[in-house]
């Protein structure tokens, strides 16, 4: 697993314990880029603040019982952009809610979610077996045919398949259904 994704375990665990530093430091981290990023949708300082305290104070009420698959910084980019969007549902007068630009919220997330899912796929790739990851490697990271793949190894075609077979196996349940779409 990558460096970053071991410090969102970390951190999630000393959080769900009760540990007010971390949560502090979690805190101080991101409540000024999430409160710019829900101002950039809302453009209402006020309302801004307001919302991500509220994401910060639902995260310490729900400690022991939030769980978050990615990352803690893509949870909180995903629940800031949430919180703007309801908030400007509630705006009847003030905003319609087609007068957002989805357009830069949605790259800003998306790039968020792209990177996690990176990092995702590169952990269930790193969890496989020595073999089965070494093959997998050379096909999708080498771009070397099973053939070859096969006469590198010293191993038989169908070995190589097989392998491949249970790489994407193994990959699919680790990243579980969230990510079904993409097999």
């Amino acid at each position: 697993m990558s460096e970053t994704n071991d410090n969102s375990i970390a951190l999630l665990r000393q959080i769900r314990e009760g540990n007010q530093t971390a949560f502090k430091g979690l805190f101080d981290t991101y409540f000024t880029p999430l409160c710019r990023f829900i101002y950039y949708q809302t453009n209402d300082r006020e309302a801004s603040e307001e919302l991500t305290l509220d994401i910060f104070t639902y995260l310490w009420d729900n400690r022991a019982t939030f769980e978050i698959k990615l990352s803690v910084k893509a949870y909180l980019f995903q629940a800031a952009r949430n919180r703007a969007i309801n908030w400007l549902r509630q705006q009847k007068a003030t905003v319609s809610i087609d007068a957002i630009d989805h357009s830069d919220m949605a790259t800003d997330v998306s790039a968020l979610e792209t990177e996690e899912l990176y990092q995702l796929i590169r952990a269930a790739v790193l969890n496989l077996p020595d073999r089965c990851r070494e093959v997998f490697t050379l096909s999708r990271n080498e771009n070397l045919t099973n053939k070859e793949i096969a006469h590198q190894l010293g191993i038989s075609v169908k070995t190589v398949e097989a392998q491949i077979t249970l790489a994407l196996k193994r990959i699919r349940k680790f990243l579980g259904d969230r990510y079904s779409y993409l097999w």
